[in-house]
């Protein structure tokens, strides 16, 4: 783009990420903190994988698509307008996170393109060198999906974290597949060995993320219409389309209200609409997360991500 303006000027700041390869995004030594990182990818985000590496480690601490690391899952073309502490996106596709993650030896990001066709990526990452402090915590985040959700079984967000840490943020993806209310279950947090009840119990999905009365779900016509708001901590976005799938995002920061262990912790939340006589309903809906927290390492192995094809999104409409 500047051949004929010189060195010193503008190129065009951009990498292509082909096929089923692995792009190093920073490899970065400490000790250091990543204060701001702004991305614009350009593919199915649901298929480029950003992952970060941290003193060394040989499993990431972070595994995520990255439109959902950004709360903004539901893919290209229909990211929500978000203004809050931790991730801003922007207008058309401009992501920023604000979380900060210390390193105390070496950082390793990177982005892995599972799709048949070329990403595109624009990038940058902001950091500062500088002493970490000796009780810091590492940055992790795990991405899930189920989709359906087998009937009367619970959706897990995240299992397995071993250490002490502190549960810092969840992005939630539901689609209902069915009619009627979707959003009646319990968010449960098992905190440092619980087992059959949980320290923290949420009263309802829209309620955990900071809303009420079903966002104000109501019928114009034949569509059902959604109040969206995005706020620092909190916020909630419907994704309209053609297909009978309604769709949804939802996030909920933890920054002023962590959620702290010791030794372990278990996230889940239920799937429940109503049916007749007042009574709850188990949905077999389209669920996806991603789960933020911090803690000491080493962490506990991650489970696999979803087969490329349980990854992607449909969108035909049906």
């Amino acid at each position: 783009a500047a051949r004929e303006l010189g060195q010193g000027w503008k190129v065009n700041p951009y990498v292509v990420i082909k096929p089923g390869t692995t792009f190093t995004m920073a490899e970065i030594q400490g000790p250091a903190i990543i204060n701001h990182i702004w991305l614009t990818p350009a593919g199915d985000y649901r298929l480029m994988i950003l992952r970060f590496y941290w003193d060394g480690e040989e499993t990431p601490s972070v595994e995520v698509p990255v439109g959902d690391f950004f709360a903004a899952g539901w893919g290209m073309g229909k990211e929500p307008k978000i203004g809050s502490l931790a991730v801003c996106v922007n207008p058309g596709s401009g992501f920023n996170s604000y979380w900060q993650m210390p390193f105390r030896k070496s950082c390793k990001v990177t982005m892995e393109n599972l799709a048949d066709k070329d990403a595109v990526l624009y990038y940058q990452i902001t950091y500062s060198l500088e002493p970490v402090p000796e009780d810091a915590a590492y940055f992790h985040a795990q991405f899930r999906r189920v989709n359906p959700l087998p009937y009367k079984e619970v959706y897990t967000i995240v299992d397995g974290i071993r250490g002490r840490g502190q549960y810092v943020g969840t992005y939630l993806n539901h689609g209902a597949n069915s009619e009627g209310w979707w959003g009646e279950g319990e968010i449960k947090f098992y905190i440092d060995g619980d087992t059959d009840f949980p320290t923290i119990c949420g009263t309802g999905e829209e309620d955990y993320f900071c809303g009420s009365y079903g966002f104000r779900e109501r019928k114009e016509g034949d569509q059902y219409v959604y109040d969206s708001f995005s706020s620092p901590y909190t916020g909630f976005y419907h994704v309209p389309w053609k297909g009978s799938q309604r769709r949804f995002g939802m996030y909920r920061w933890h920054i002023t209200d962590p959620i702290r262990f010791r030794e372990d912790l278990k996230v889940t939340i239920q799937a429940l609409g109503w049916q007749s006589e007042g009574r709850y309903l188990p949905l077999q809906d389209d669920l996806s997360s991603v789960a933020f927290w911090y803690q000491t390492e080493p962490h506990a192995p991650y489970p696999p991500l979803p087969e490329k094809e349980k990854l992607v999104i449909d969108w035909s409409s049906k």
